[in-house]
């Protein structure tokens, strides 16, 4: 019995360390970037504009520089909602219309599920670094300028 209870705990170990291997190796990586502009603001973003590159997002970082992000874009408006499962550190998120204008903001904490949706229908998602938008007095009606076009 204790030999099977010691086999037992080694291949929950090794499980356990398979599957977050699996999970550390979901990281976006090499992703184009582009340059977007608010007042006197760039900001250096990761583009996640296919399928895969949405559904990893900034999954498993554990830093972002300062004025750098992930830009979302999707091909259809429509209420894109995130949450933060397997991502490490916190961010806000600005909700973005066609021509530029940020909806709404959403405060999101590392590691939850919870919904966090656009007030109406979008195309674009910028996440950065928590309290980036609200400690550059960043607020619904701004425009984010330099998205691309679809």
């Amino acid at each position: 019995m204790h030999t099977s209870i010691k086999l037992l705990r080694n291949i929950l170990a090794s499980t356990l360390f398979i599957s977050s291997s699996i999970a550390l190796a979901q990281v976006n990586t090499s992703l184009p970037t582009i340059e977007l502009k608010t007042g006197i603001y760039r900001i250096q973003a990761e583009l996640a504009d296919t399928p895969k590159a949405r559904e990893v997002g900034l999954m498993n970082r554990t830093s972002m520089p300062t004025n750098s992000g992930m830009l979302f874009v999707f091909e259809q408006k429509a209420g894109h909602c995130f949450w933060m499962s397997n991502t490490k550190i916190p961010l806000s998120i600005a909700f973005i219309t066609d021509d530029g204008k940020i909806v709404n903001i959403e405060e999101m904490q590392a590691e939850t599920t919870s919904n966090h949706c656009p007030k109406v229908a979008v195309r674009y998602a910028l996440e950065m670094n928590k309290q980036w938008f609200a400690e550059r007095v960043i607020v619904p009606g701004t425009v984010i300028i330099g998205l691309p076009r679809k």
